[in-house]
């Protein structure tokens, strides 16, 4: 075989590797079967499929039969062009302590609160014995009148803190009060959940005092209904924002003139969601007919705002702060402030639950799907009675990620799979897309079931008293560290233990630095420690029969285990064209609230540095949808050029072995043409 040749066949290889069209172009060549082609060309040709239609092939089940002929997928390994994991260095911190309970000391004991607080706490908490911190520094404050802003670790019992102390002043109050008396304090929550939540604490409160009558107004009940209860009388109203700037506007029946308490629980969150014109209109509203009032603002973390609401609606407040900073983090942390002071940065301590257990994982990003799924089959399948909250970042994303894993995980390839795991793994789902008889019906399932696993968004993170939550999972890392405290609020609350686990991708290590500033110290694990579970689960287990027990043979099970877990993934998206729309959705909803990371943050989750086609695998998508990257980052025509690609690539394949033919073709003719002899006349 000659060097043109050797091009000739070069060129084939060339043309079968980028282009899907050359087959046809090949097929309707006239030289394709002519004997003056090269011998190796005419047999790379046919031993490589021309003449066909191109990744068709016989497609084999698991179990050994050959099924159906069906296009051949191709799909790109899981552990093959990942960046690096790099090893996670915590920086050692002193945590801030806070003490959650309290022994009950003489003078308090003599209070004439004692009896009422011990006789509340039977009804709610079963240990009464000792009070909470924050309850033991709050009550006598709001007992002798003053105003107050809170601040102490969620899960700290804040919602007894003012609970008990506007009970008792409403039940001590002369001449009784009355049902008709209208609202005499007024109780604000950033959700609907809350809002629910609260009502029904303040219902077992009120037990001993039935001619006080609490209420609550939220969004997506039905207005009729609320109004009626308006014109009855409530005079405890707890209710979120939007819903009672509606009734001041729509409701005549509601009136302000006697209140006497404000509390805005969760303030923080309030002015977060975007309450803030809200609040002003509330106050308005309050301040126009009303007296003198106390006004009491709680959270977890106060911010800039929030001590801004608190000069404009508070007289002298007492600050309380329930947390203690040791002297080291105090040196740390006036070392902070003042580098980031020129940046208009605020750092700040957070105090979280001290039997909280937090853990993060480095994970590339074709991977979090499968160590999620993992995760959650090691705490829900194999170990029993866990409950497990995920956060993540959009409505889409919960949406996905339920659907997915209920197909999936429960086990519906044969019925008593199903049977059997069904009741371990209880997948619910809860954002602020879904209706309001649907929140409320998620939100008492996975309060009363043993064990189940709740996929939201940060709807569920301020302020929810989720009892036996073991597990927080945050899939998705928040937007502050204020907004991680929250989070892992809904586990280890009052004294109990729980743990939480935080989802990084290699491009985001940093943000470890970035919770260690605050006095946030986690613990490494391991994206083995979460795949090994795969190992216990035979419906993940590959083709290879692995008899050497051996570390690099366990390695190369594990891998191919998490490949059929992520193929079943990838099938079940794939299988129709809806769900191919509802994961590119997903997709989508996540790369935008990517980009809403606040500048502070964009070091460490920024658009550039996630790589598409990986984040579409953790979707169970095979390649990244088009049409996600701006056009402004695109050349002008670079669309069409990468569109018609493969088509000039045939044609200029064709167009090769055209002349080469034409050529062979002019050559053989000149070789056997006969010389003409010509007599020149005279």
């Amino acid at each position: 075989m000659n060097k043109y040749n050797l091009l000739m066949l070069w060129a084939v290889q060339f043309i079968l590797h980028f282009s899907h069209d050359a087959p046809f172009y090949v097929e309707t060549c006239y030289f394709k079967n002519d004997q003056r082609c090269p011998a190796c060309i005419r047999t790379f040709i046919l031993k490589f499929g021309f003449g066909r239609t191109p990744e068709v092939g016989t497609y084999r089940h698991r179990d050994g039969q050959r099924g159906p002929d069906r296009p051949f997928i191709k799909t790109s390994s899981l552990f093959r062009n990942n960046p690096d994991v790099p090893d996670i260095h915590s920086p050692a911190v002193t945590q801030v302590k806070e003490k959650v309970f309290t022994s009950i000391d003489l003078d308090f004991c003599l209070s004439s609160l004692m009896h009422f607080l011990l006789r509340c706490y039977k009804s709610i908490c079963p240990i009464y014995v000792y009070f909470v911190s924050v309850q033991r520094q709050t009550i006598p404050v709001l007992m002798a009148g003053k105003d107050a802003v809170v601040r102490s670790q969620t899960g700290s019992g804040k919602t007894l803190a003012y609970g008990v102390p506007v009970v008792q002043s409403l039940q001590a109050a002369d001449p009784k009060i009355k049902r008709s008396d209208g609202p005499l304090a007024v109780i604000m929550v950033p959700t609907r959940e809350l809002a629910k939540q609260t009502f029904e604490i303040f219902q077992k409160l009120l037990k001993p005092f039935t001619w006080i009558v609490p209420g609550v107004l939220m969004g997506g009940e039905k207005r009729k209904a609320e109004k009626a209860r308006l014109r009855k009388g409530i005079n405890i109203l707890i209710s979120t924002p939007g819903r009672l700037v509606d009734h001041i506007k729509n409701t005549l029946s509601i009136a302000f003139s006697a209140v006497r308490w404000l509390i805005l629980d969760e303030a923080d969150r309030i002015l977060d969601l975007g309450f803030e014109k809200d609040l002003t209109v509330i106050l308005n509203a309050i301040n126009a007919n009303g007296p003198s009032r106390q006004n009491v603002l709680l959270s977890a973390t106060l911010t800039e705002g929030l001590s801004r609401l608190a000069s404009i609606s508070m007289k002298d407040p007492v600050s309380i702060q329930v947390s203690e900073i040791p002297e080291e983090s105090r040196a740390t942390l006036s070392k902070i402030t003042v580098a980031k002071a020129e940046d208009g940065q605020q750092a700040d301590s957070f105090a979280v639950p001290e039997n909280l257990q937090q853990h993060a994982v480095v994970v590339p990003s074709k991977l979090r799907l499968v160590c999620l799924a993992a995760f959650i089959l090691s705490k829900c399948k194999f170990d029993k009675g866990q409950k497990l909250i995920v956060f993540v970042s959009s409505c889409e994303v919960v949406e996905f990620l339920c659907t997915l894993f209920t197909t999936v995980l429960c086990g519906q390839r044969d019925a008593s799979t199903t049977l059997k795991h069904h009741s371990a793994l209880n997948f619910l789902r809860l954002h602020g897309n879904m209706k309001q008889e649907e929140r409320m019906d998620v939100f008492q399932e996975f309060s009363h079931c043993r064990s189940g696993v709740l996929i939201c968004t940060d709807v569920a993170a301020r302020g929810l008293d989720l009892p036996q939550v073991t597990w927080i999972v945050q899939y998705n890392p928040p937007c502050s560290v204020a907004e991680y405290v929250h989070r892992v609020g809904r586990t280890a609350r009052i004294g109990t233990r729980g743990c939480s686990l935080l989802f990084l991708t290699p491009s985001e290590v940093a943000y470890m630095d970035v919770l260690a500033s605050h006095s946030i110290s986690l613990s490494e694990m391991k994206m083995e420690t979460l795949l090994s579970v795969l190992m216990k689960d035979e419906r993940f287990k590959g083709r290879g029969k692995w008899n050497n027990k051996s570390a690099q043979a366990l390695e190369q099970e594990l891998r191919e285990r998490a490949t059929v877990l992520q193929s079943d993934f990838e099938n079940v998206v794939h299988a129709s064209e809806d769900s191919v729309q509802t994961a590119k959705k997903a997709l989508q909803s996540f790369l935008r609230a990517y980009t809403t990371y606040p500048s502070s943050a964009k070091h460490i989750f920024h658009i550039r540095s996630l790589h598409l086609g990986h984040a579409a695998k953790s979707f169970g998508l095979r390649d990244a949808p088009q049409g996600l990257v701006t056009k402004a980052t695109k050349r002008p025509g670079a669309k069409d050029k990468t569109k018609n690609k493969e088509k000039r690539y045939s044609e200029q394949f064709a167009y090769f072995f055209f002349v080469h033919s034409s050529c062979e073709y002019l050559k053989e003719q000149e070789n056997h043409r006969t010389p003409v002899t010509t007599s020149r006349s005279r």
